[in-house]
């Protein structure tokens, strides 16, 4: 019966807070998906176009890893549709999510090399050796600041901001109050109704 409890602020049982996790999961996937499904493509065909024979071995290299990279992305991707599937009524949807959540991360991390791995060749391909390495490192610093820098900086400025405010509301529960209705909000009826007597005897002289 425990498992039935609200556990969380937005009062729901650890069964409802699964659900939603998975369901905002899978929305984060259907993103990532499209940009490996993109990539995926365009480095199948590359290999059958004209220009793939005047590769050099270290080209066909990058090009073998980066697709490997890609195809290991997609599945880490797709891994969790399909843990669900096998999963699925058997009561485990909390485990479902928290191994779901890992392998997206991981897909995130294979995703960021087969990216580099990309623009490396590309770039290599089109202007040179140099040309190449300087993109592909500076795709790979790109990924991790936007993937892996900006999400520790925003939670420690929230965190910051957390012990900042130290719980602590402004009064009328964080409501601004008009200055004229200042005196009267928070004072008890009988002292309002004694204030406002003398005001009325006042006029009736």
């Amino acid at each position: 019966m425990a498992e039935h409890r609200p556990c969380t602020a937005r009062n729901e049982t650890p069964l409802q807070r699964a659900d939603r996790n998975f369901v905002e999961l899978l929305q984060e996937l259907r993103v990532t998906q499209t940009g490996v499904q993109i990539l995926f493509a365009f480095l199948l065909s590359l290999a059958f176009t004209s220009r793939f024979g005047d590769l050099d071995t270290v080209q066909r290299v990058t090009y073998v890893v980066t697709l490997l990279l890609a195809v290991l992305a997609a599945a880490l991707f797709t891994a969790p549709a399909a843990l669900h599937r096998s999963l699925f009524q058997q009561g485990a949807k909390p485990r479902i999510v928290q191994v779901s959540s890992r392998l997206a991360t991981t897909g995130l991390s294979v995703l960021v090399f087969a990216f580099s791995g990309s623009v490396l060749l590309v770039v290599d391909v089109t202007t040179g050796r140099s040309g190449g390495i300087i993109a592909g490192v500076a795709t790979f610093l790109v990924c991790v600041g936007l993937w892996g820098v900006l999400p520790r900086l925003v939670r420690r400025a929230g965190l910051r901001g957390e012990a900042d405010g130290s719980g602590e509301e402004p009064e009328g529960g964080g409501v601004e109050i008009p200055a004229p209705m200042r005196r009267t909000v928070g004072q008890p009826s009988g002292l309002r109704g004694a204030q406002a007597h003398p005001e009325t005897s006042a006029r009736h002289r």
